[in-house]
């Protein structure tokens, strides 16, 4: 198993937005093959980071999802909400 955790930024003023979009994407991914896990994280520190930690079955399977029309679909205009590059990094689950 995988894990991706995926930090999110978004603009001032787009905060709910960023949060409805991205929750839309992880009921996407729920219905995706090799799913297993999606956690939403709100920092304590910086009111516009929001992010969330996925778990999928391998990276094939996650690779997968990256280039799915059901991902292009769910995040799309979502480039409008961010401040900055979302930034994501893949962890191994024992």
């Amino acid at each position: 198993m995988i894990g991706v955790l995926t930090h999110h930024w978004a603009e001032q003023g787009k905060v709910e937005n960023a949060i409805h979009i991205l929750d839309g994407n992880g009921e996407a991914q729920s219905k995706a093959p090799g799913f297993i896990n999606r956690t939403t994280l709100l920092s304590k520190t910086d009111p516009t980071q929001i992010s969330s930690l996925v778990v999928w079955e391998s990276d094939h399977i996650y690779d997968k999802w990256k280039e799915s029309a059901e991902r292009a679909k769910a995040m799309k205009h979502a480039e409008d909400l961010w401040s900055r590059t979302p930034e994501s990094e893949r962890v191994d689950i024992p």
